[in-house]
């Protein structure tokens, strides 16, 4: 039971981790595109940077599903990966209608 509660410690931490690296990277796409359009109004390197910005902070907690997957699927949690797939089955669906409006 201990190894099981560590493991889950583990993976919490490096999803903490992951969640964490994907804010401030789009964090920072996002500020530099504001100065970039600041700087420049007519360049297209804000734009560029805008949207990186947005696509990064979006995709973000679908990567942290995605890895949650992989993770219950090497613990063996078979109940969490189904659960797990079913957040990533309703979070694909949510972009595809968002995409196609």
């Amino acid at each position: 039971m201990t190894n099981e509660l560590e493991a889950f410690a583990w993976l919490e931490r490096q999803l903490g981790r992951l969640l964490l690296i994907g804010l401030t990277t789009a964090s920072a796409l996002l500020s530099l595109g504001l100065a970039a359009q600041i700087a420049a109004p007519a360049g297209r390197a804000s734009g560029t940077l805008l949207t990186m910005g947005l696509v990064t902070l979006m995709a973000t907690p679908m990567l942290r599903v995605v890895a949650s997957i992989v993770e219950y699927a090497r613990m063996r949690e078979w109940f969490f990966v189904l659960i797990t797939l079913v957040v990533l089955a309703e979070l694909t669906v949510s972009v595809v209608v968002a995409l196609r409006r």
